[in-house]
């Protein structure tokens, strides 16, 4: 399929420059994610803006960029996904296996031309796409340097890699810029939300933000090669305890979007962050059992899933007619 990136024809209409200055203006008293923490991330003592749940003002935070041959294949390609990884985040997973990226303020700050020259390099490599990871709070900053990437030759995809706890007032600046959306759709359930990601309304800005990015780029198309080119393409990561969730979520998207969803059932859950280290708990006397000895806070999800729950992962995306699964599940 001949393919032109979504943000090119904004670009050639003008109409980009327009959206840089909107997107900026909302930094003034953000409310860019969910959080809705309304701080000046424009201004504050140091010159970089004030900080909220995301931990990141003026500047973008850069924790890595480089060729991920771990990415879905359609991402990944020969060549590998051209991935920006941000440092911060607006949820506070407990099991997070990024954690000292995105509970930290790791990295370097980068400025628009930085991000456009990683965007370049990036393209330059080899790699397939420019995937944006955790871009939530920086969705400004990016806009803020696509006008010089594009200027200077930028030419493939853009994948909007997130965790689905996204504002409205985001994507809407974001339509027409990201040919590839990537949510991950984590939990179902509002208790176990605020229990594991500290964010009760989760899902239901989840179904909204990704109802969304469905509503701007359809379904996910692949050229001759297999290469995604445009469209949605959402991963589930598969917890232990959590079986319901799953079967919900993934009810929801057959229901509402599209049996033909390109869907990544991710596998790789392991106990990392918070989970299974009682030295979180020590000093609450209110958690220590008679023993003295400190509880596990996240005792239910401190092991993977077991060989059970992924099969009946899988068995529930058959039973909704969902079959674009990125990953089978292994003999």
């Amino acid at each position: 399929m001949d393919f032109e990136p979504a943000y090119l024809r904004l670009w050639q209409s003008g109409a980009l420059e327009a959206r840089v200055e909107r997107a900026l203006g909302e930094l003034a008293a953000c409310r860019l994610c969910p959080r809705n923490c309304g701080v000046d991330r424009l201004a504050g003592n140091n010159g970089r803006g004030a900080t909220g749940a995301c931990l990141t003002g003026r500047r973008a935070m850069v924790a890595s960029a480089f060729a991920h041959q771990g990415e879905e294949r359609p991402l990944r390609g020969r060549r590998g996904s051209g991935t920006i990884f941000f440092a911060g985040c607006n949820l506070r997973c407990v099991f997070c296996q990024n954690w000292d990226i995105s509970q930290q303020k790791t990295g370097r700050e980068a400025g628009p031309e930085e991000l456009a020259t990683l965007m370049l390099a990036l393209q330059e490599a080899g790699c397939h796409n420019i995937n944006f990871v955790t871009p939530e709070h920086v969705v400004p900053q990016i806009i803020e340097a696509l006008p010089l990437a594009i200027s200077a030759g930028l030419r493939v995809p853009l994948v909007y890699n997130t965790s689905a706890y996204d504002s409205a007032a985001s994507l809407e600046l974001m339509d027409g810029l990201v040919d590839i959306y990537m949510p991950d759709f984590k939990l179902w359930d509002p208790e176990k939300c605020f229990q594991y990601l500290k964010a009760r309304d989760y899902p239901g800005t989840a179904r909204t933000a990704i109802a969304e990015m469905h509503r701007q780029v359809g379904d996910l198309r692949l050229d001759a090669e297999g290469l995604a080119r445009r469209g949605l393409l959402l991963r589930h990561l598969i917890m232990p305890e959590a079986q319901e969730d799953t079967r919900a979520i993934l009810h929801w998207i057959a229901a509402n979007l599209s049996r033909s969803t390109y869907i990544n059932l991710m596998d790789q859950y392991r106990p990392q962050h918070l989970v299974g280290h009682p030295r979180h708990m020590a000093g609450r006397p209110e958690n220590k059992p008679a023993s003295g000895r400190p509880a596990l806070q996240y005792a239910a999800i401190n092991r993977c899933p077991s060989r059970e729950e992924l099969q009946a992962a899988f068995a529930a995306a058959q039973a909704e007619g969902l079959r674009r699964l990125d990953e089978p599940l292994p003999d």
